[in-house]
């Protein structure tokens, strides 16, 4: 009978440590696979978070390229409307060089015809100064020897010549509205002598000697100088001083040559 109790205490003693082993056994298994099943869950869980980087990185990168498409976008827009601009701009311009050409194939027209125009323009005024009232008349000569000298100058333009032919013009067109004083010498009774001229306009030209014993008119009709009487020694002599200036202008009362009869 104890021998029967001692087998079967050793049995249930046998059965519980292989119970106990068992249990071990899978609890041994079962570690491993939830260590095996964190592992591979923390891989996935690394490899979500690179993935999820990656994504956030080509999403950022798509966000910069798409931010630098838009501003290509525009600037391309804006050079498109600038060509339009500047094509607009090519058409006028070669419009205006057409213009250019045709007014420079003008302008030879012109100036061939223009260059005869400015000599007889001078010729015309030099016969007009030597027929006109003996006047500054050494200043007025030179004047036209320059302009003939300038109209044979290579170096000068046509318009540069038109300028001081015109110019020419002006001057004397001048004389006809001015009054003026000057000195200079004049031939009487066969001996030089120093005189004070007064010129009113083209309407009469008069002389004084420096001692104001003699006065004399130019006679336009006859083309020579006619004396005067004593009466205008003083209005000329206070002609000369309103045309320097010297005093308020004021009525004189002085010669004036009549009209030409028209021929």
């Amino acid at each position: 009978m104890r021998t029967h109790k001692k087998t079967t205490r050793g049995r249930l003693s046998l059965l519980f440590c292989c119970g106990w082993s068992t249990l071990l056994l899978h609890f041994t298994v079962l570690a491993a696979d939830l260590a095996e099943v964190t592992d591979t869950n923390d891989a996935a869980n690394e490899a979500a978070k690179a993935s999820q980087q990656r994504i956030d990185s080509m999403a950022e990168q798509t966000g910069k390229l798409l931010s630098e498409y838009r501003v290509v976008i525009k600037e391309i827009d804006g050079l498109r409307v600038y060509n339009r601009q500047l094509e607009k701009q090519i058409a006028n311009q070669l419009k205006e060089m057409e213009s250019i050409r045709d007014s420079i194939d003008r302008v030879t027209v012109i100036e061939r015809q223009i260059v005869p125009l400015m000599l007889r323009m001078v010729d015309g005024l030099r016969k007009f100064v030597e027929l006109d009232v003996p006047f500054l008349e050494q200043e007025r000569l030179d004047r036209l020897d320059n302009l003939d000298s300038l109209m044979d100058r290579a170096d000068v333009s046509v318009a540069e010549k038109f300028r001081k032919v015109l110019e020419g013009y002006q001057i004397e067109t001048e004389y006809g509205r001015t009054i003026e004083a000057y000195s200079g010498t004049l031939t009487l009774d066969g001996n030089p002598r120093e005189v004070d001229f007064l010129r009113i306009g083209r309407v009469a030209l008069m002389y004084q000697t420096e001692d104001a014993q003699r006065s004399g008119l130019w006679d336009q009709g006859k083309r020579q100088w006619m004396p005067l009487p004593d009466q205008y020694r003083s209005p000329i002599k206070e002609g000369l001083r309103i045309a320097r200036k010297e005093v308020a202008p004021d009525l004189l009362k002085l010669p004036v040559p009549g009209p030409e009869a028209a021929q």
